[in-house]
Formats: C-alpha cells, sequence, structure tokens
C-alpha cells in the first residue's frame, strides 16, 4: 500500500511538472507509463491474492487430511493394542492348552498301558481256568454203561 502512495505522490509531482515546464509530450507519456506500472500492478496483487487464496485452501485441505490421518493412526494404534492383548491372552490359552494336551496325552497313554496289561492278565486267566478239574471227569469203566447211539462217541472225547 505504501507504494501505491508513492506511485501517487510521483504522479502529482509530475502533473505539476507539466503546469510548470513545457516538455508536456514528455510527461505525458511518461504519466502514460506510470499509469500502466499502476495497472500491472494491482494485476500482479490480485494474481498474488488469488494465488495466496489458492496456497490457503490447499494449506486448510492439507491441514484437515493431517488431522483425519492423525485420527485414524490413534484408531489403528488403538485397534493394535487390543489385538496385542488379543494375541497375549490367545498366548496363554494355548500355553493352557499345551499342557492339558501333554497331560491327557500322559493320561492315554497310561490307560492304553492298563489296558495291555489287563489284556495280559485275562490271557493268563483264561488259560488258567481253561485246565480240566480231574475231579469233574468221570472215572472211565471197563465195562462201560451203555449209551444211547451217538452220546458214547462224544464222551469217549470228553474223557480222553
Amino acid at each position: 500500500m505504501a507504494a501505491f502512495r508513492d506511485i501517487e505522490e510521483v504522479s502529482y509531482g509530475l502533473l505539476s511538472l507539466l503546469g510548470a515546464n513545457r516538455a508536456e509530450a514528455q510527461l505525458r507519456r511518461l504519466l502514460e507509463r506510470h499509469e500502466q506500472m499502476v495497472e500491472r500492478l494491482l494485476e500482479t496483487q490480485d494474481d498474488a491474492d488469488q494465488r495466496l487464496r489458492e496456497v490457503l485452501a490447499v494449506e486448510e485441505e492439507v491441514a484437515q487430511s493431517l488431522l483425519e490421518l492423525k485420527e485414524s493412526m490413534r484408531q489403528e494404534d488403538t485397534k493394535l493394542q487390543q489385538l496385542d492383548v488379543d494375541l497375549q491372552n490367545a498366548s496363554k490359552d494355548d500355553a493352557c492348552l499345551q499342557a492339558r494336551l501333554c497331560q491327557l496325552t500322559t493320561e492315554l497313554q497310561e490307560l492304553r498301558e492298563m489296558e495291555a496289561d489287563l489284556q495280559q492278565q485275562e490271557t493268563k486267566v483264561d488259560e488258567d481256568t481253561t485246565v480240566t478239574i480231574p475231579s469233574a471227569v468221570p472215572p472211565r469203566p471197563h465195562c462201560g454203561p451203555t449209551y444211547p447211539p451217538g452220546q458214547h462217541a462224544a464222551l469217549t472225547e470228553v474223557c480222553q
């Protein structure tokens, strides 16, 4: 704005010279040139104002985007912290489940060993119980009793 005042003062000075001096033609050219400079200065100032408004608008958009990005990062950080807590809980649960699995595997192995022992004992008991008790077998007569046909062969097999 001070530049406009200076230009205005120069313009008035030039006009006063016109009246006092006879070099009117030269002064008019200078005055026209001065007016052109003022017009260019005003155009330049308008362009600068427009660009300044555009820069301010871009700065505002960037600031808004930055705020949105910061908010998004804060939310993602919160989610990340929650996922970290969930991961720690899952790790604890996994450790508990692994310990329980180990315990159950040990118990299963013990049960299999007990089952194998029981089968061995059952096999031994079956072998021991299949022994024929002599008092249950009737004595074999030298002159055998008369049996109905067909029974005699079955009884001789049992006695032998």
